[in-house]
């Protein structure tokens, strides 16, 4: 190796250690099709015989011995791709790994019972992240597709941590990174406070709760744009008057109880 090529190796590496870049993808992941049907229900047994290409079902209630063990594997033999949820950037008192967050890094509530944010600060990831990291592997150990990580977006939402947007932004890049080292497409939920060129490239889709009820659609453009798929959820409203604009607008949308079971009027024409 010549000094001038042992030089640049050594350059390159300290620019690694510096910007604490870590392991990239290292193989495709999936990227749904932008017409891509899909049904969401994390809550209950799920009701499989819905007609839809993905499905977004809880992590956590598909493991072997729960509600929705083995589920899975039967839509996979139905040619079904599985996004599973999991919370990203909330403490969750009722999951098995709860115990193991330490006080320091919980904060207020989300307005969900029992969930809390969760101090996604830089200087706090070395306490939980890798505890979030482990529940992405969970994901693909099981077989998921990928994964909705939520809860990513505390700025504004009185956290009780000092959050910044640019702490916020940092989070979502991370969680995308992550997901995508372990082969699981990404969407990015919700943070529309977040998306720019950057968010957009990082992320294989997109999900959004009430857009079209705060006039917040045309932020998410910019997947679109990009090809990547909008699925979208209004939980109040006509679906007479939001679904002709969700049509024009090119995203998945369809109306939802808040309760996320099976239940759903979807803004499309076919299964």
């Amino acid at each position: 190796m010549t000094r001038w090529l042992a030089a640049m190796v050594s350059i390159l590496l300290g620019m690694v250690v510096l910007t604490g870049a870590g392991p990239t993808r290292t193989t495709a992941v999936w990227q749904p099709a932008r017409t891509t049907t899909w049904q969401w229900q994390i809550t209950g047994r799920v009701h499989e015989s819905v007609k839809a290409q993905m499905f977004d079902i809880d992590l956590f209630d598909a493991r072997p011995g729960e509600i929705n063990a083995g589920i899975v594997g039967r839509l996979h033999a139905r040619r079904v791709k599985v996004v599973c949820y999991v919370d990203t950037g909330a403490w969750e008192s009722y999951r098995p790994d709860a115990h193991l967050f330490p006080r320091s890094v919980i904060g207020n509530g989300t307005g969900w019972d029992g969930e809390r944010w969760l101090d996604i600060r830089h200087a706090a990831w070395p306490k939980f992240a890798h505890l979030v990291w482990r529940r992405l592997h969970l994901a693909k150990r099981h077989g998921c597709d990928g994964v909705e990580p939520d809860q990513n977006n505390p700025f504004g939402n009185k956290p009780g941590f000092p959050i910044t947007l640019a702490d916020q932004k940092a989070w979502y890049l991370e969680v995308a990174r992550q997901a995508h080292v372990r082969g699981l497409s990404v969407g990015m939920k919700n943070g529309i406070e977040t998306v720019d060129a950057q968010t957009v490239a990082a992320f294989d889709w997109a999900l959004n709760e009430e857009c079209f009820e705060y006039d917040e659609c045309d932020v998410m453009k910019p997947f679109i744009a990009a090809g990547k798929a909008l699925f979208q959820v209004e939980y109040g409203g006509d679906p007479a008057v939001f679904c002709p604009k969700a049509r024009r607008l090119g995203s998945m949308t369809m109306k939802k109880r808040r309760a996320l079971n099976a239940w759903r009027i979807t803004c499309w024409r076919r299964g």
